[in-house]
């Protein structure tokens, strides 16, 4: 589960995340002073639940969960707030629930005891170290081609960065050139690889994972549970020597995570 706390006073802001963790200590839980950053970050990485102050400096809370829910239409919005009249209006836009301030652990786990949208943990399971593996549900995922199955392991390599089509296919297609040293153009089979990666993780409920762009593409890093971003995270042990070994392009993470371990 993933928590955003969203609340411009700064004492207020560390409190909520302090108690959000003491009630759900399994979550992920960021904290922004800015609403504009906290819908920036959205933009790139998902939330099930964010904790939103009515009154901010830049952007009411309001406006912000309406933001908000059209990046994620089943977030839950729990506003936490010091002024009683502004809940007409946030159960009118269908808000999960409504403290008042001052915000305590108890009503942190009533309201996150009582979802109006139930938050799904089932996510992909992503083998990097060895060679590269998709596992839904404990069961290998089927990819129709190599390549889709390798565009896909380079959008995880890059940890949520959206990349232009052309980016990823010059990573795709190294080295190849024609004659007198022109790169051949993989564009219409790149669409189609694309395409298939898309179909693949929608047939098993997953293609929310993508993020699609015009001409880019990348993922959400938190809608997978990854080898690879678990070390990061600083879970060292996990790393046996090897990165997503089939693809040569791996190499400079491969070289970082060495780094990291010796």
């Amino acid at each position: 589960m993933t928590i955003y706390a969203v609340e411009d006073e700064v004492i207020a802001l560390n409190g909520l995340v302090d108690k959000i963790r003491k009630v759900k200590p399994e979550a992920e839980v960021r904290g922004f002073r800015l609403a504009g950053e906290a819908l920036e970050y959205a933009e790139r990485f998902l939330c099930d639940v964010a904790f939103v102050d009515i009154k901010m400096r830049d952007m009411d809370g309001v406006s912000f969960a309406q933001k908000l829910i059209s990046l994620n239409p089943k977030v839950n919005i729990i506003f936490t707030t010091g002024y009683s009249e502004y809940m007409k209006e946030a159960f009118e836009m269908h808000a999960s629930g409504y403290i008042m301030k001052p915000v305590t652990e108890k009503a942190i786990e009533r309201e996150l005891a009582n979802l109006r949208y139930e938050v799904q943990n089932v996510k992909l399971t992503v083998r990097t170290f060895g060679d590269f593996e998709v596992f839904y549900k404990g069961k290998p995922v089927q990819f129709h081609m190599a390549k889709t199955k390798e565009l896909f392991a380079y959008l995880v390599d890059r940890r949520g960065a959206v990349m232009s089509n052309r980016a990823i296919s010059a990573v795709l297609w190294e080295d190849d050139f024609g004659g007198f040293g022109h790169r051949i153009s993989h564009e219409s089979y790149f669409k189609k690889i694309r395409r298939d990666l898309k179909n693949t993780l929608d047939s098993i409920g997953c293609g929310d994972v993508l993020v699609q762009e015009y001409g880019s593409l990348g993922i959400y890093p938190n809608a997978i549970d990854c080898d690879y971003y678990r070390f990061l995270e600083s879970d060292t042990s996990l790393y046996r020597g090897e990165y997503m070994s089939q693809y040569s392009w791996s190499e400079m993470t491969h070289a970082m995570l060495e780094s990291r371990v010796d």
